[in-house]
């Protein structure tokens, strides 16, 4: 899940940066150190999109930077073991999609895709059910169930998400799309005997109706 979060750290603002406006100094150097950055209690950062107040400033002997207490805000992204999210397809390949889920991307093993056989479609960068004909595409919108977490926050490139589809209300935007159609052709498929076996009876009361007279 997504957060929106008041944050305080100490900040240096380099002696070649001075002269310039603090709080846009502030905010950009923020930007470098915390985005696509790990904290396991805070979570995974994926902007810091405002500074909201500075202190003073300090001088430390033999650094030419000023050190500032800044208050900021920041938007972190919260993973946990069988969460549903919503990701990006960035890259397809014969074993998996990889899957953006901001600063940080996630796997979605073949296996997990589908009960069906997948075949790749390099060409188009696609992975496509055997039987239904159902694909994942760069450029999808997926929705997603967690599986797999493991942060690495010195290194988060290794981190390890691992994702599924083998469920329902999961996949692509038109996946789900045809599974609302489903349920409603369902609906309303179940709804018309009724309406046939009251025609039937009442057929059958006129015919009664008739030899009685």
């Amino acid at each position: 899940m997504y957060y929106k979060m008041m944050l305080e750290d100490k900040v240096r603002v380099p002696p070649t940066r001075l002269g310039e406006k603090l709080e846009k100094v502030l905010l950009e150097v923020l930007q470098e150190q915390l985005e696509g950055s790990i904290d396991k209690e805070l979570g995974i950062f994926i902007a810091v999109t405002k500074v909201e107040d500075v202190g003073e400033g300090e001088i430390v002997p033999g650094d030419g930077g000023v050190y500032y207490d800044v208050k900021f805000e920041g938007l972190v992204l919260r993973l946990a073991l069988q969460e549903v999210i919503e990701g990006l397809v960035v890259e397809t390949t014969s074993f998996g999609a990889f899957v953006s889920l901001g600063p940080i991307d996630a796997m979605l093993h073949v296996s997990q895709i589908s009960d069906e056989y997948i075949n790749f479609d390099e060409k188009n960068a696609r992975l496509i059910c055997q039987e239904s004909k159902r694909f994942i595409g760069v450029g999808d919108i997926v929705r997603v169930r967690v599986v797999t977490l493991s942060l690495n926050e010195r290194e988060p490139r290794d981190s390890k998400i691992g994702l599924t589809m083998r469920q329902a209300g999961l996949g692509t935007a038109l996946w789900l799309e045809e599974e609302i159609e489903k349920e409603k052709e369902k609906a309303a498929g179940g709804s018309t005997p009724a309406p046939k076996e009251k025609s039937e009876k009442a057929k059958g009361k006129r015919k009664d109706h008739a030899a009685d007279e």
